[in-house]
C-alpha cells in the first residue's frame, strides 16, 4: 500500500503556488518567485514519495517461498508433473521460489518421511506447503498442527469432505484443493464407448480406495451411456478392470502396467483406459497400434500425455493445478489465506 501523505502535500504545494500566482501583482518578479518555490518543494516531495514507494515496493516483492511434495518423479508426464508445473505457474505469475522434492515414496526414498520433508522445507523458509498425494494425508495433518503459522494445502483425499470416511477436524492453516475428476472420467469413458469396435474396454487402475473406485465407476457409466447411445445393448459391453497396487509401477511390489496392458489387448480389449499416474498404458497401446492392431487409449492426469502416442489417444482428462495454486499463494502473500474446502 502506498503512503498517502506525500501525495497530499504535493497537491497542496501546487495549489498554493497557483493561488499566489493568481493573487499576486502583475510584477514578473513576484510571479516568478512564487512559482519556482512551489516547483522546488514539489520536486523534493515527489522524490521523497518515489523513494518511499520504491522502498515499500522492494519490501512487498520479497519472494514467497513454498514447498512442493511429489509422490512420483517431477517429469513423469502424469500426476506429479502436473503438480510440479502448477508450482512453476506460481513462479511465473508471482514473486515466488519453489522448494521441491519428488519421489517421496517407500520404494524410491525408503528412509524419507513426508513429515520430515515438510519440517525441512519450513526450516528453509517455506510459508506454504503443497502435499500432493493421498499418501501424505497423515503427514500434512500432523505438520499443520506442528506449524500453525505455515499454510498448507492437501491436494487429494477425502479429509476435507464432511461426509467422507477420512474426514478430520478443521485446521485453520490446512486447506484442500482437488479437481472434480469424476466428470472428466465420465467423458473419457464416453469417448471409449463411442470408439470401441467390439464392446471390450479395459481400465488399468492404481491402488483401491474410495476415490479410485469413484473414478472407475464414472468411466464405466460414461462408456455404457455412449455405447448404448449408438444403439448397442449395454449388456454386450465388457468393461474390465485390473488394479496394479499403487499409483505407479514399483518393480517387485506392483503389477507391471505394461504387462497388464498387453494382457488386456491380448484378451480382446480394443480401448485401454489408464487410472495410474504414469504413461505406460498409452505408450504400450501406441506400440501395439504401430504393429498393426486397431487399439486406442485414454491416458490420465497430465495435459501433454497424448503426446506419448497421439495416433491412438482419444483425449485425456487432466488436472490444471496452476490457477488454484496461484490463488492460494496470493492469499498467503497478502495475509488472507483461509482453509479452502
Amino acid at each position: 500500500m502506498r503512503s498517502k501523505r506525500p501525495v497530499g502535500l504535493f497537491v497542496l504545494f501546487v495549489a498554493m503556488a497557483l493561488v499566489a500566482a493568481a493573487c499576486g501583482s502583475s510584477d514578473d518578479t513576484t510571479t516568478t518567485t512564487a512559482a519556482p518555490t512551489a516547483t522546488t518543494e514539489a520536486t523534493e516531495t515527489t522524490e521523497a514519495t518515489e523513494t518511499t514507494e520504491a522502498t515499500e515496493t522492494t519490501e512487498a516483492m520479497e519472494p514467497l517461498v513454498f514447498g512442493m511434495l511429489l509422490v512420483g518423479p517431477e517429469n513423469d508426464r502424469g500426476w506429479s508433473q502436473a503438480h510440479f508445473e502448477g508450482g512453476q505457474y506460481i513462479e511465473e505469475n508471482l514473486s515466488a521460489e519453489m522448494i521441491v522434492l519428488d519421489k517421496i515414496n517407500t520404494s524410491d526414498r525408503p528412509e524419507t518421511s513426508a513429515e520430515t520433508v515438510i519440517d525441512e522445507m519450513v526450516a528453509a523458509g517455506a510459508t506454504l506447503i503443497f502435499a500432493t498425494s493421498n499418501d501424505f494425508s497423515d503427514a500434512v495433518q500432523a505438520s499443520a498442527e506442528k506449524h500453525p503459522d505455515v499454510s498448507m494445502i492437501f491436494s487429494s483425499g477425502d479429509t476435507a469432505w464432511e461426509d467422507g470416511k477420512a474426514y478430520r477436524a478443521d485446521l485453520p492453516n490446512l486447506g484442500n484443493i482437488m479437481g472434480e475428476m469424476t466428470l472428466g472420467k465420465m467423458i473419457a469413458g464416453c469417448a471409449a464407448g463411442l470408439t470401441t469396435q467390439n464392446g471390450h474396454i479395459a481400465y488399468v487402475g492404481p491402488l483401491i480406495n474410495d476415490e479410485t473406485r469413484r473414478l472407475v465407476n464414472s468411466a464405466y457409466l460414461g462408456a455404457r451411456y455412449c455405447w448404448e447411445s449408438l444403439g448397442n445393448d449395454p449388456a454386450d459391453l465388457e468393461f474390465e478392470v485390473n488394479w496394479i497396487g499403487f499409483w505407479f509401477n514399483i518393480p517387485g511390489f506392483t503389477l507391471d502396467p505394461t504387462e497388464v496392458t498387453n494382457a488386456f489387448i491380448d484378451g480382446g480389449a480394443d480401448v485401454v483406459m489408464s487410472g495410474i499416474d504414469t504413461t505406460e498404458v498409452i505408450v504400450r497401446v501406441g506400440q501395439r497400434s504401430e504393429a498393426g492392431e486397431a487399439v486406442w487409449a485414454v491416458p490420465y492426469d497430465f495435459e501433454g500425455s497424448c503426446g506419448e502416442a497421439p495416433a491412438v489417444c482419444l483425449g485425456v482428462p487432466y488436472f490444471n493445478w496452476g490457477p488454484s495454486y496461484l490463488e492460494a499463494a496470493n492469499a498467503v502473500q497478502d495475509g488472507t489465506f483461509a482453509a479452502t474446502r
